[in-house]
């Protein structure tokens, strides 16, 4: 006979590694498949201060101690596969691999995670984590008095423009447009810090600097001109994007393409959960993650015991 694990995760970021450990823990038959990296977005953030019980921690290492942690407590997870084909509506879900192999499970966790939208310039790669950042709450704390740069005109943009206002000597923020899409309390709130300038009509050409993010190329998209701006960091905020394209038409997705969940991540679909970065919610942090992955787990366990009583 074929095995049947109990609890079958998709994705081995934050989320799907919390859901493995509690999964696991609770002696479910617990297996994790990762189409790419284990870790996910952790792995990618060069130092995590605000992890409660860790004062500092690279996030490769934070995310080994959580596969570690996993695997000790005897969750199966495979990472690196091609996943080819998903049969979620069943009473045991099935993916098929690209090597032909099926795994079932009477359970799913969806934790795909997401990522933020990059401008895709020159110099991007190089300087992801020595200067360029999506994310303030994780990184503001190492840009004190220092000179940054915002990209963005939403409501992110625009918050995030001000709270870094309190570590920073000064930020310009930069948009496309002529106005702004945010709402008019955080347009108002933002023009009237004195610690934020504003470039408009212009977008990002290019990171350049030497071993750090030393200055960023601006072109002004009306008359083309082409300007530097010297800046010690830059954090943009053009929009998130959830890896769920492959669930369309099998779990419902919002219009920003975020996985639709209750309060106990639980999806329209009997036995599938989704948690971390891919489902709806406002805040995306590894300590969100970590939560939904937990109570994803636990409501998995609960509608397997249920159904096996």
């Amino acid at each position: 006979m074929e095995k049947i694990y109990d609890v079958m995760i998709l994705g081995a970021g934050a989320a799907g590694l919390s859901a493995g450990i509690y999964a696991s823990r609770g002696k479910l038959d617990t297996l994790i498949l990762s189409e790419g990296v284990t870790g996910g977005q952790m792995v990618l953030t060069n130092e995590i201060a605000n992890y409660p019980g860790a004062e500092m921690v690279k996030g490769y290492e934070l995310a080994d101690i959580m596969k570690r942690q996993a695997k000790s407590f005897g969750c199966t997870l495979k990472a690196n596969v091609k996943i080819v084909a998903y049969r979620l509506a069943e009473e045991i879900k099935e993916v098929e691999l690209e090597d032909g192999r099926v795994f079932r499970a009477k359970t799913v966790i969806l934790a795909p995670g997401g990522k933020p939208r990059s401008l895709s310039i020159p110099g991007e790669k190089e300087y992801e984590g020595r200067g360029i950042s999506y994310c303030a709450t994780c990184d503001a704390d190492f840009f004190r008095d220092k000179k940054l740069v915002v990209v963005g005109g939403g409501n992110s943009a625009l918050e995030e423009a001000v709270t870094l206002t309190h570590f920073a000597s000064h930020v310009t923020v930069v948009h496309q447009f002529d106005h702004f899409q945010a709402f008019a309390h955080a347009v108002e709130e933002a023009k009237s810090n004195p610690k934020i300038s504003f470039i408009m009509e212009s977008e990002l050409r290019a990171y350049e600097g030497n071993g750090t993010l030393q200055k960023v190329q601006i072109e002004h998209l009306k008359t083309g001109a082409l300007t530097y701006l010297e800046t010690d960091g830059v954090f943009v905020f053009i929009g998130y994007m959830p890896n769920t394209t492959v669930f369309k038409g099998m779990v419902a997705l919002n219009e920003r393409n975020e996985i639709v969940v209750d309060e106990s991540m639980k999806t329209n679909l009997p036995g599938v959960f989704a948690a971390g970065d891919c489902v709806t919610k406002r805040y995306r942090q590894v300590t969100t993650a970590v939560s939904d992955g937990t109570i994803a787990a636990l409501s998995a366990t609960e509608y397997v015991r249920s159904a096996s009583v």
